[in-house]
């Protein structure tokens, strides 16, 4: 019989590109998952990965097996959420992916309700950003995924992956209050090319609306100061050596000297969505957490949504 963890924990390496960071991302050690490994090949009797320099790479019966295992694990994973779903009340372990901001404004508040309103689930969180959290779902090794995409730059995801509106967030343009836009009632992209601005680094996906709200310019704005946290972008405004954007989910309330002017032109708009597996789709866990989300995400809106 193929052992399913270790056949999980093959796709991990797979998905994340080395044994340490399949391990982490299923809360294993390095020796445990390839440990597992071994016994999985012994039992098929095949070679599944194969040493290159100081890493692994999978063999081609190996990319054979992810690319059937995963089809197992789902169907696995479907026939015991149908089972649980005759049970009716929400239970046990619940993985969790959020991007930084969903953690802080939305996710907190989340685990406060379902400690109320489902006692018996045990959820388990892990701060990843959108991209990090898709393969975690996707790969099977997270249950549920808070992420977001701004409207105009999709994030994409595979077929079998679900997903559910949760809303819709704003970001504003963040400027010291002796910056001369201070007093703007909205600022539009021409006025903000020329500025010394704080950004996440490339390649992530709020740099990729940077890049997007820019378009069509003759020249990309300047980007002076690199930072993934948008606490550090918020410090650097505050000091009055940069601007940023900043979303207001999970920004909290800003330091004097901080001042938010909204930005059109396009609006910078982030739809937020939880993900799941369709194979989970029956799961009571899934459903009741998706439906708890969506009122936590309505209580708060007016504090993301300035149309509200």
């Amino acid at each position: 019989m193929m052992d399913l963890v270790a056949l999980r924990s093959l796709i991990a390496v797979d998905v994340h590109g080395t044994v340490a960071a399949a391990a982490s991302s299923g809360g294993y050690t390095p020796s445990a998952v390839s440990q597992q490994i071994k016994r999985l090949e012994k039992d098929l009797g095949a070679v599944l990965l194969e040493r290159v320099g100081r890493g692994v790479v999978l063999t081609e019966q190996g990319r054979t097996l992810v690319k059937h295992g995963q089809g197992i694990l789902r169907r696995v994973e479907a026939a015991t959420a149908g089972l649980s779903a005759d049970q009716g009340e929400p239970s046990g372990p619940l993985r969790i992916v959020a991007f930084s901001t969903a953690v802080r404004g939305l996710v907190a508040p989340l685990l406060a309700d379902l400690a109320r309103t489902s006692p018996a689930l045990v959820p388990e969180l892990f701060e990843r950003d959108p991209f990090e959290a898709l393969d975690a779902v996707a790969a099977g090794q997270a249950d549920i995924g808070l992420v977001h995409h701004w409207v105009g730059v999709p994030l994409h995801r595979p077929e079998y992956v679900a997903a559910q509106l949760i809303g819709f967030d704003t970001a504003d343009l963040l400027v010291h209050r002796d910056h001369p836009l201070a007093g703007a009632e909205v600022v539009t992209p021409a006025d903000l090319v020329d500025e010394p601005w704080a950004s996440t680094p490339v390649g992530t996906i709020c740099h990729g609306w940077f890049l997007y709200m820019f378009t069509g310019f003759a020249r990309p704005p300047s980007v002076r100061f690199w930072s993934f946290e948008f606490a550090s972008q918020l410090r650097l405004v505050q000091e009055g050596v940069a601007v940023a954007l900043v979303p207001r989910l999970g920004r909290g309330a800003l330091p004097d000297g901080v001042i938010a002017v909204p930005v059109s032109g396009p609006a910078p708009t982030r739809v937020i969505e939880m993900i799941w597996r369709d194979s989970m789709s029956a799961s009571p866990a899934v459903r009741h957490v998706r439906d708890r989300c969506v009122s936590v995400f309505a209580d708060h809106a007016e504090v993301f949504d300035p149309s509200r």
